[in-house]
Order: C-alpha cells, then sequence, then structure tokens
C-alpha cells in the first residue's frame, strides 16, 4: 500500500537526517557514533542490491515500490545513491553495462565472481539461478531511473534519470553479446522502462529498436546455442510486437496514482 510506503521512507530519511528511529524495541541514531552515518549508508544500499537480486528476481513487479523509495532516498541524501551504484556495479556489471575481460593470471574462480557468479567453495552457482539475479538488479535499475517520489520537491533533476538509462542501451548495444545474458538483460530493460524510454526520445528510441531488430538480434543468435534460446525468442517477439504495434507497453506492476491512495 502507499500509506505502507511512505512510513518505510520516512523511517529511512529519518534515520539519514540523524533523529531518532524505532527498531524492534529500542531507539538508535546515526549520531551515536562518528561513523554511524557512513555505516548506515553502505548497509542500506548493500540492501537495496540485495532487494534487486532476491526480492524483484521471485517477484518482478517488486522492482517498481522499492526503486520508488530509493530514488527519494537517493535524491535527499546523495552518499547512498552513489554507494548503491557501487554494490549494484560489483555484483552485477553488466549494469555498467561491462563484460569483464579474463587477465593473465586470474583464477577461473575470480573471473567467475567478476562475472557476477556466486561461488562457495570453489562451487560455481547454477546458470539459471544466475540468470535470475541478474534479471532481478537490472529491473530495479531500470525501475529507479524512471520513477521519482511522489511527495519529494520536483524543482531539481533526477538523481540518476533516464538519460542513464539512454546511455546504457547504447553502451550495451555497443558491446558484443554473450549468450544467456545478454537477450535476457536487454529485454528485462526494454520491458520495465521502454515506455518511459519511448515518451522521452520519441523517434530516436524506435530508431534504436529497429536496430536491434535488424542488426543485433541476429548478432546474439550467432552466439546462441539450440539449447539458449528461450530468453532470445521472447526478446524477438516483443522487439517484434512494438515495432508492428508502434508502442512500448507500460510495464507490469508500475506504480499508478490511485496506489498512492491505499
Amino acid at each position: 500500500a502507499g500509506s505502507k510506503l511512505r512510513e518505510v521512507f520516512d523511517k529511512i530519511n529519518n534515520l539519514l537526517s540523524g533523529k531518532p528511529v524505532q527498531t524492534e524495541g529500542q531507539t538508535v541514531s546515526v549520531t551515536q557514533h562518528p561513523q554511524g552515518l557512513e555505516f548506515v549508508c553502505y548497509k542500506l544500499a548493500e540492501k537495496f542490491v540485495k532487494h534487486g537480486e532476491g526480492e524483484v528476481s521471485f517477484h518482478r513487479d517488486s522492482a517498481f515500490p522499492i526503486a520508488v523509495v530509493l530514488s527519494g532516498i537517493w535524491e535527499l541524501h546523495p552518499r547512498v545513491g552513489d554507494i548503491f551504484l557501487a554494490h549494484l556495479h560489483k555484483k552485477c556489471p553488466y549494469a555498467v553495462p561491462f563484460y569483464p575481460a579474463r587477465k593473465e593470471g586470474t583464477s577461473m574462480e575470480e573471473y567467475q565472481r567478476m562475472l557476477g557468479y556466486e561461488v562457495h567453495d570453489s562451487k560455481v552457482e547454477e546458470q539459471d539461478h544466475f540468470l535470475k539475479r541478474m534479471s532481478g538488479m537490472i529491473r530495479l535499475y531500470a525501475a529507479i531511473i524512471q520513477l521519482r517520489w511522489p511527495y519529494g520537491n520536483k524543482q531539481g533533476a533526477h538523481p540518476h534519470g533516464l538519460s542513464y538509462g539512454w546511455r546504457w542501451l547504447a553502451q550495451m548495444l555497443n558491446l558484443e553479446p554473450l549468450a544467456d545474458v545478454t537477450a535476457m538483460l536487454l529485454l528485462d530493460f526494454l520491458e520495465v522502462c521502454g515506455n518511459a524510454l519511448v515518451k522521452q526520445y520519441g523517434i530516436q528510441f524506435w530508431k534504436t529498436m529497429f536496430f536491434i531488430q535488424k542488426s543485433y538480434i541476429p548478432r546474439i543468435e550467432a552466439v546462441t546455442s539450440s539449447g539458449q534460446m528461450g530468453c532470445l525468442s521472447r526478446l524477438k517477439s516483443f522487439v517484434q510486437k512494438c515495432l508492428q504495434e508502434k508502442e512500448i507497453p507500460l510495464p507490469k506492476g508500475i506504480l499508478t496514482p490511485s496506489f498512492w491512495r491505499t
């Protein structure tokens, strides 16, 4: 509910503003320790990324309520936004976007960690689980860049707005595609913020969609084996449908004005 989200936002904002906050039967304040604020910014940013790789990867619509709170906090407390990006880029280099190359002397285990895989006791996580986590983080990022906290001061610019999404898309399409990963990331990103991007960039966005269909999808196909076609097929049909209907659908789970009255 909108009222519940406001409660969450106010509590986080009060904590970061140095006000005493009640939690689990005790009162806490960042002023109680010289590094209190820095610690809270770090842990809070880390928590938002964890929500992306956990909550959002399983419940896709949850990207929007989480993103709108973070967007508002980022506006008032830019340090949280900076640390959030650092955590996000470490966990999901594709949010940069960047495909790390394996350097000489780097162990396979270390390289897999650089690619975003979780490695425990030399065991690498399953590909499906890895893709799900990356998907959750990209969906959260794509939601953040288009949302603003509705009760904030709208005078200033969004701290990390749609221009960053436009840049992400352009940089992504300049990279050589990877099997599995690239098709999934593009589909997630376009599903979540394609509608907002087309409103902002109009004809330029449609030119990009046409480029994806004609030039980039064939390049993804070239590196994709027959067992990895699922996400690529969904990306193809999504792009084709959008170009045919000349519209990008609103993402599922977007917060409507009526949500804030609940």
